[in-house]
């Protein structure tokens, strides 16, 4: 990291953006070694507020017989308003570029609120079945409450939650249970209604990148994208329409390859390659059980070792120029 750090001063100075006595002042400052904890500090408050609503959540399951579900409503409804109405009382209001509480406590209070809200209304339907046979709605307006509030406080946690509420709508689970049953994996519809997902979060993130709306959401959304469409197209791989959703991967891989560029995203670069290439040897195996060209499987597993050694080694060179380019653009 020292290395990377002095490249990038020396980088500065051939370009005669600084001078020699910035760059001892520079030198002076790296030397005295001082750490930050801002980073610590905010992974504790948000390790606080999931491990408060989950003891919230594991107190409710204990204690349901005893302490009531009118007392166990109230008390969630009365901590999430008290967390709502400072929350509104602290922020600058709704603004089109990026706003940040001039307490970065405070978007913990918001996260601990709208968390705190999912819970009252999955088990204000859960018990009393407030909506009916409706269940779609029990996830939908907590969904809607976490747009307004991830838009309005500009908070990337409660954007992710509510994308996740999207996703729940549709169908799509991404629960444990979900996962041991093959549930996903075993109904087509779900690949679709994911890919479907997919296309709509990144209209809307080409929609709000031109209208200049929140557009620093726009990795997430990319980032939900990504593993929305890019699973759902190797899952159906293996079905009959493999060649389509072959060609929608590379499609979609090649956005998101430039996307991550725009974004200079080193996550979204990676997990695009990691598909890409998983995609791609899928679609290779396939093409050649299609041909049914059985004597070549043998020099195939001659090559093997030789193709993955490969493949390695462009992944490195890949990762290298997204750094290099990216650091070059912010230094120029």
């Amino acid at each position: 990291m020292r290395r990377f750090e002095e490249n990038a001063t020396n980088r500065l100075f051939e370009k005669n953006l600084i001078d020699k006595e910035q760059i001892d002042q520079i030198t002076s400052y790296r030397d005295l070694n001082i750490f930050s904890l801002y980073t610590e500090l905010k992974l504790f408050l948000y390790m606080s507020v999931l491990l408060f609503t989950s003891g919230i959540g594991i107190l409710i399951y204990e204690n349901i017989d005893s302490i009531g579900h009118i007392a166990i409503l109230s008390l969630l409804f009365i901590v999430a308003a008290i967390c709502f109405y400072f929350s509104f009382k602290n922020t600058v209001g709704f603004k089109k570029q990026e706003t940040n509480f001039e307490n970065p406590l405070f978007d913990y209070l918001i996260l601990t609120a709208v968390l705190l809200i999912c819970i009252f209304i999955g088990y204000l339907q859960f018990q009393y079945t407030a909506f009916g046979t409706h269940y779609d709605l029990a996830t939908l307006i907590p969904t809607a409450i976490g747009l307004f509030c991830a838009y309005y406080f500009d908070n990337k946690s409660i954007l992710s939650i509510a994308i996740t509420g999207l996703a729940a709508y549709i169908g799509l689970s991404v629960s444990p249970q979900s996962l041991l049953h093959n549930d996903f994996y075993e109904t087509t519809t779900l690949s679709y209604s994911a890919i479907g997902l997919g296309v709509i979060l990144i209209l809307w993130s080409i929609y709000s990148t031109k209208i200049a709306l929140k557009t620093h959401f726009n990795l997430i959304y990319l980032t939900f994208a990504l593993h929305l469409i890019s699973i759902s197209c190797i899952n159906n791989l293996f079905n009959a329409y493999w060649g389509i959703f072959g060609l929608l991967l590379l499609a979609s891989s090649y956005y998101f390859y430039k996307s991550s560029y725009k974004v200079k995203s080193v996550s979204l670069f990676v997990f695009t390659i990691i598909y890409a290439y998983v995609g791609i040897n899928i679609f290779l195996f396939e093409l050649i059980d299609l041909a049914l060209i059985s004597d070549f499987l043998l020099p195939v597993l001659y090559i093997a070792p030789f193709y993955f050694i490969g493949s390695i080694i462009l992944f490195i060179r890949l990762i290298k120029k997204f750094n290099k380019n990216n650091t070059n653009d912010s230094i120029r």
